[in-house]
């Protein structure tokens, strides 16, 4: 299926800004600062179609952790689907955002997914607008981030791709209810920039 889904990013995760997992002025990331990273990342589709199903505007948030000394590193994952979207809407945005599909999401995240304990239809809401971040979904998660990180260099983060470098954040509110995902941070890292995921060529 040829699908290509494009808009504006968001995440948080517990590590310190700068987050050391960014790649800045061009060199590479590493571990995270704690050793165990929890983190939201959330994704708001401004245009986007897979086939004939239009997929513009339709919300997605994925939340998870991993533990920078397990072989691999393996994400255990739950996603989000905003509730307006259909049952077709919800299964394509599902295999694309999960990496099931192949494309871009694949090869920037999805091969570090290892366990994905829910798909779910959720009432989700976003705020990407530069300096009144936000993710929200069903009472579960929480992210809430206002201030930029000064940075004299190129920051850019591979889950939206290293080809869309944005801006560090500093997160007031990480939090997250979803069983045996649960956490809540403050003051800790963020990220905002535009994503561009596409099918592989046929």
């Amino acid at each position: 299926m040829s699908w290509s889904v494009e808009g504006t990013y968001f995440e948080a995760c517990n590590c310190l800004p700068i987050c050391p997992c960014r790649q800045v002025g061009g060199r590479d990331g590493g571990r995270s600062t704690f050793g165990v990273c929890d983190f939201a990342l959330s994704w708001w589709i401004r245009r986007g179609h897979a086939g004939d199903l239009d997929l513009t505007g339709r919300q997605v948030v994925m939340v998870g952790n991993y533990h920078d000394d397990e072989p691999g590193s393996p994400w255990t994952v739950a996603l989000f689907i905003d509730d307006a979207a259909d049952v077709d809407q919800q299964s394509v945005l599902a295999g694309i955002f999960l990496g099931r599909m192949g494309g871009t999401p694949s090869r920037n995240y999805g091969g570090a997914i290892h366990t994905v304990l829910g798909i779910r239809a959720a009432d989700v809401t976003l705020d990407h607008e530069r300096r009144h971040w936000r993710i929200r979904v069903d009472g579960r998660i929480e992210v809430a981030a206002d201030t930029e990180i000064d940075v004299d260099e190129t920051v850019a983060c591979g889950i939206p791709g290293l080809d869309q470098p944005g801006q560090e954040v500093r997160a007031t509110t990480l939090r997250a209810d979803v069983e045996p995902l649960v956490w809540e941070w403050s003051d800790r890292c963020g990220f905002a920039t535009k994503f561009v995921y596409r099918a592989d060529p046929v």
